[in-house]
């Protein structure tokens, strides 16, 4: 086994309930964006690659974070004290990744200071949510 692989099966649990934990999270977070595109008038049924491109960033961001912070590491969602933290940890630097990305020529829109925190305290806030309820019913 190389360094690389410890590292990432140190943090990553490879299970199907990281599997499903990990489509969870995604869902969540397609969810929460699909909906504030849609606050602002974007269909996805209309415009599906202007919401595509919205969200692309920050999936890209929580791949990177979320294995960076452990959010699908062992005993990840063990208590909900931990599930709640290592999400919440992981959703704030994937928004930060995001939004750096969305600065860039290479997404649409900008990064005003008020997105920043729609974006990043909602995250939290669904993501929180999310994973409390697991780690509270498994």
């Amino acid at each position: 086994m190389s360094n690389a692989n410890g590292l990432l099966g140190s943090r990553v649990a490879r299970s199907s309930g990281t599997a499903r934990l990990a489509l969870g999270d995604l869902l969540v977070i397609v969810g929460f964006l699909t909906v504030g595109e849609l606050n602002h008038g974007v269909s996805p049924v209309e415009s599906p690659l202007v919401v595509a491109d919205t969200i692309a960033p920050f999936l890209a961001g929580w791949v990177v974070a979320a294995v960076v912070v452990g959010a699908y590491a062992p005993g990840a969602n063990r208590t909900v004290k931990t599930a709640i933290t290592r999400v919440a940890g992981a959703w704030i630097i994937a928004a930060a990744i995001g939004l750096a990305l969305r600065s860039t020529p290479f997404f649409h829109g900008s990064s005003p200071w008020t997105f920043a925190l729609v974006v990043t305290g909602f995250g939290v806030t669904f993501l929180a949510a999310w994973r409390g309820a697991v780690a509270v019913l498994r």
